[in-house]
């Protein structure tokens, strides 16, 4: 059984999900948000940074999952989330675990079945596939979903014997 961490990387809101793969589906273990308060960047930086490396310390993945940058409407907005992005990376990287990033739309084909899904479809989906019984927050639930994408493309790798393969542009390498 595979403990799994996703993270929804945010520069004010970055969400957490861990789930276990148990190599028959996956179970909810703990979800939330790690909220950065209005301070400067390098600050909330470090925030993303202590709060990822609580939740490893706390829960003990082994392999994270994380959503990767897409252009946004604003280019500012977009190089924060990629910094925040980068300081829940190091937290994962420091602390030995197996990183993998996925896009928006690898996610929700994953877990939707179709890559055009909306934030609610993808949290209903969740809720569904974890067999929880209240909505998680719209960050922790794309945590979530994140990790459970990563769980599927894991189980994917198994048969292969790829799981040690390293992803580079979204492509496997050995």
């Amino acid at each position: 059984m595979t403990l799994i961490l996703g993270i929804d990387p945010g520069s004010r809101i970055t969400g957490f999900g861990v789930v276990r793969d148990t190599g028959r589906g996956c179970e909810y273990i703990a979800s939330g948000c790690i909220r950065t308060g209005t301070g400067s960047l390098p600050e909330r930086l470090q925030t993303v940074y202590r709060g990822v490396s609580e939740v490893i310390r706390q829960y003990g993945p082994i392999t994270m999952g994380i959503e990767q940058v897409f252009m946004a409407r604003n280019a500012d907005s977009a190089l924060k989330l990629g910094q925040a992005r980068g300081a829940a990376i190091v937290a994962g990287a420091e602390s030995g675990l197996e990183i993998a990033e996925y896009t928006a739309t690898q996610v929700k084909q994953a877990i939707a079945g179709t890559g055009g899904a909306d934030k609610q479809q993808v949290q209903m989906m969740v809720m569904h596939l974890l067999k929880l019984l209240q909505k998680p927050q719209i960050d922790a639930s794309d945590a979530l979903a994140i990790a459970l994408c990563h769980a599927h493309h894991r189980q994917s790798l198994i048969p292969h014997g790829l799981t040690q393969a390293k992803r580079r542009s979204g492509r496997l390498r050995l």
